[in-house]
């Protein structure tokens, strides 16, 4: 399969993988894609329980992505942690959220 079949990988996500942000990446395009597949999915699926969480709990945005990061970070979450970051960062945009400062 050519890279033209498969599905567009935004460079936020392939700077993952690539040593201080540029050059070629750690890993293969089709492991790149599998992941980045895999954390879309994740920020989508949390969407709808961050919005709950803001609205039961009262808390700010930024507390809710917080805590969301949190969560991430757990070894059990099955991302590594500038995966984490990545999944945060798209599911504030997915919500129309500001991008929050992780560190």
């Amino acid at each position: 399969m050519s890279d033209d079949d498969q599905t567009s990988i935004p460079h936020s996500f392939i700077a993952l993988y690539q040593t201080g942000g540029r050059g070629r990446p750690s890993a293969s395009r089709a492991e790149i894609q599998s992941r980045h597949e895999f954390c879309e999915d994740l920020a989508l699926a949390m969407a709808e329980p961050a919005k709950a969480t803001l609205f039961d709990l009262g808390i700010t945005e930024a507390d809710v992505l917080e805590r969301c990061h949190r969560g991430l970070l757990e070894p059990s979450a099955g991302v590594a942690p500038n995966e984490a970051s990545w999944v945060v960062c798209r599911l504030a945009e997915l919500l129309d959220w500001p991008i929050p400062a992780l560190g």
